[in-house]
């Protein structure tokens, strides 16, 4: 399909994307498929109003009827999947299986979510006092405002839309502006399943914003957003999270992540080599969960590096479109120029490079095209340390496993880890308290990616907040604790007497 054609199939319309001022290419060809309008960061305020009002209404509409909604979402997203994945594939690079798999965990949020419709339960807590009962209630909080990066354009929207839906807020949603496009046809997906809701759904229950730094800054500083769920740098999550703070306010935030494996001498080797190209290379190293470090046994490290390094060599680089590419582009010259100069700084700090060069220039010459690279360290320096979003894996060695946790847990990030071990002691201690320090710890998997069922987020500079499965919907709801005295009495807490004569 060409470009207008995925567009059209989703029901974008010629003048919604022509004619505006913000410019999107694809980072295929480097060529312009759409002109969109943006919102000012005056127009926000007014959109906030509107979000406010509708979540007046929708929190007084059932929890279980809040689900349905939400379950009719994900059916118009199972029928959308494929051109939905397409349009990931043609605004953000990655390659299509890797779109059809998003827009597979939104449809598995939706249902996550209508099943959380019917459990948002609190406690009953014993009481002190004679006669009384105490309990715990959760209620929603407002208008949550949803701030997404372009690697996963439409995943992370869903994690929070669903939840907050079902947990009775309303949504503002700013993607990231280098991913528009997906937002959109996801507005148009979102509006069909409000046609067959029915009535019950308020008007300006979902907003898109589309709009730069102004824009997401007047929603972030709005004291009517009591939520911001921001994904996207650690530098972006400084500016978000203060700004909340400061006006108490509620941020779920879901930053930079700098992830490792540690390969045991007693692991399954042919495992460890699978997992590792996929976690480093897919979605072109532009993952949060990206495998980034690789901390390997002294002993088997002359075995397992060269399986690596020729694994990287033979990987398939290409349009994301064709079947049997791995690896897609990067997003754009920024990060193609991040990358040059991150290997440039491991070559001075020691690093053997394998890699890490553009290709497909004469096929693609407005695409940025990388061979992922492989850099073998003599110690886990500065440049390792650092966040760099591209495909680029660190490999080092160690020589004992407190060592080897200790490198592990040695970076600012803090979201997802791994380790191959056939040792049943070390994956324990791997998963202690005594082991990752990360929000994600896995054994004998990749640290790339995570299933909606758990709480997906991290630690330290990745910002502490949680989205999707687990408990994560407590984030979306204010906690409220409830004592009700059914006796004739006053009974004070603590033995406490208080007569009046």
């Amino acid at each position: 399909m060409s470009y207008s054609e995925i567009l059209e199939s989703l029901g974008l319309t010629t003048s919604e994307i022509s004619g505006g001022t913000l410019k999107i290419t694809s980072p295929i060809d480097g060529a312009e498929i759409a002109a969109v309008q943006e919102v000012s960061a005056a127009d926000v305020n007014g959109i906030i109003t509107s979000s406010k009002r509708a979540f007046n209404n929708w929190k007084a509409v059932p929890a279980p009827r809040r689900g349905e909604l939400v379950r009719l979402l994900g059916e118009e997203l199972r029928a959308a999947k494929e051109d939905l994945g397409r349009l990931v594939t043609l605004e953000c690079g990655k390659i299509y299986e890797e779109g059809l798999g998003e827009v597979q965990e939104m449809i598995d949020i939706c249902d996550f979510a209508v099943g959380l419709s019917r459990q948002l339960y609190g406690l009953t807590i014993a009481s002190e006092r004679p006669g009384h009962h105490m309990r715990e209630t959760w209620h929603p909080v407002g208008v949550c405002g949803v701030i997404s990066a372009f690697n996963f354009p439409v995943a992370v929207w869903s994690w929070n839309t669903a939840l907050a839906l079902v947990c009775g807020n309303s949504v503002i949603w700013k993607p990231s502006e280098k991913t528009p496009l997906t937002a959109l046809a996801c507005q148009k997906i979102f509006e069909k399943a409000l046609a067959r809701f029915g009535d019950d759904a308020p008007k300006g229950l979902h907003h898109v914003i589309i709009g730069g730094r102004d824009v997401g800054d007047a929603m972030v500083s709005n004291e009517d957003v009591p939520i911001v769920s921001a994904t996207g740098s650690t530098a972006m999550g400084r500016q978000v999270g203060p700004k909340v703070a400061a006006r108490f306010g509620r941020s779920i935030l879901e930053l930079g992540g700098n992830n490792a494996m540690i390969v045991s001498p007693t692991a399954d080797l042919d495992m460890a080599v699978r997992a590792i190209l996929f976690s480093a290379v897919g979605t072109a190293g532009q993952r949060c969960t990206s495998l980034r470090r690789l901390i390997v046994h002294k002993d088997i490290y002359g075995e397992l590096m060269p399986r690596v390094i020729s694994a990287y060599a033979s990987v398939q680089v290409g349009n994301p479109l064709v079947k049997g590419t791995l690896v897609g582009p990067l997003v754009d010259q920024e990060s193609f120029d991040n990358m040059q100069s991150a290997l440039i700084a491991a070559k001075v700090e020691g690093g053997k490079v394998h890699g890490g060069e553009r290709e497909l220039t004469g096929d693609f010459p407005g695409g940025y095209y990388v061979r992922p690279a492989v850099v073998e360290m003599p110690s886990q320096s500065e440049v390792v340390k650092t966040e760099t979003f591209a495909p680029i894996l660190y490999a080092m060695k160690y020589e004992d496993f407190d060592t080897a946790i200790e490198m592990q847990n040695d970076v600012p990030q803090g979201l997802s880890s791994c380790i191959f071990t056939t040792d049943v002691r070390e994956a324990e201690q791997f998963l202690s308290d005594i082991g990752s320090d990360c929000g994600i710890a896995n054994v004998n998997i990749g640290p790339s990616g995570a299933e909606i069922g758990g709480a997906f987020g991290g630690e330290k500079e990745t910002g502490g907040g949680r989205e999707s499965g687990s408990d994560a919907w407590k984030s979306y709801m204010r906690r409220q604790t409830n004592t009700v005295n059914y006796s004739r009495e006053l009974p004070l807490a603590q033995g406490i007497t208080f007569d009046i004569d």
